[in-house]
């Protein structure tokens, strides 16, 4: 089997646990696994815990220009973007993603509007998953949500996408638990391993050939009118 060279890319995971730095993350232990191969495959990683940051709630890049004293996304945004992948990693109350993670998505939408070089969304060309964790079911609908919201705003999704760890329903131990045994469970170590992998591969394809070609997607010729000539010749008017 071949060897790919992953040494160009970059990965940026974004923990929305709610808990604020030290205190321990189970999140942060299942994105530890991912992040570790990444950095084995030379990959430059970089990891945020977003509660750590006086980030607001919001819509727009930049929540100082809508009445709020403090908002340190920006800051934050400039990480995020110049990553080729990006994975959001969350713990499930509820059954639902954490509201930190919810703030986060909200916040990328802000900048939703803002386009490439190409007339492009500017997430095309950059890839997406997710990891998630807790003590009761929803890793698939809380990756549904995710990995949605990810592709609705420009990010590209590869096959299996997302991986995580939940153990019994109700209250019991947490993937750091020794207890609970997690980190030795080969269907989460699996599942983790082919997603990052899954990742890299589409990241590095996307990478090599520059993004999406802009023939056809292009926000830019659409707002020439361009593309709806374009229909118009194909349709034989």
């Amino acid at each position: 089997m071949d060897k790919t060279d992953f040494s160009g890319l970059r990965a940026i995971f974004v923990n929305c646990t709610l808990k604020k730095s030290p205190e321990l993350s189970h999140t942060q232990g299942l994105m530890d696994v991912s992040a570790g191969i990444m950095k084995r495959e030379g990959v430059q990683v970089k990891q945020i815990r977003l509660v750590d940051f006086d980030v607001v709630p919001g819509i727009y890049p930049d929540m100082r220009d809508h009445g709020w004293d403090r908002d340190e996304f920006p800051e934050m945004f400039n990480d995020i973007i110049e990553a080729d992948i990006l994975v959001i990693g969350t713990p499930i109350w509820l059954g639902e993603k954490s509201s930190v993670a919810q703030k986060l998505i909200e916040r990328l939408y802000g900048h939703s509007a803002e386009m490439n070089e190409k007339g492009q969304s500017l997430f095309y060309g950059k890839v997406g998953g997710c990891i998630i964790t807790g003590n009761e079911d929803g890793i698939k609908h809380c990756a549904m949500g995710i990995l949605y919201s990810l592709q609705h705003i420009g990010y590209s999704i590869p096959p299996q996408a997302d991986c995580g760890w939940v153990g019994e329903a109700g209250p019991g131990p947490s993937y750091l638990d020794k207890e609970s045994d997690a980190v030795n469970n080969d269907f989460t170590n699996r599942n983790a391993t082919i997603m990052t992998y899954n990742l890299l591969h589409l990241a590095k394809m996307l990478k090599s050939n520059e993004g999406y070609s802009a023939y056809g997607n292009s926000i830019k010729a659409w707002q020439d009118g361009s593309r709806w000539n374009f229909i118009k010749r194909k349709q034989g008017d």
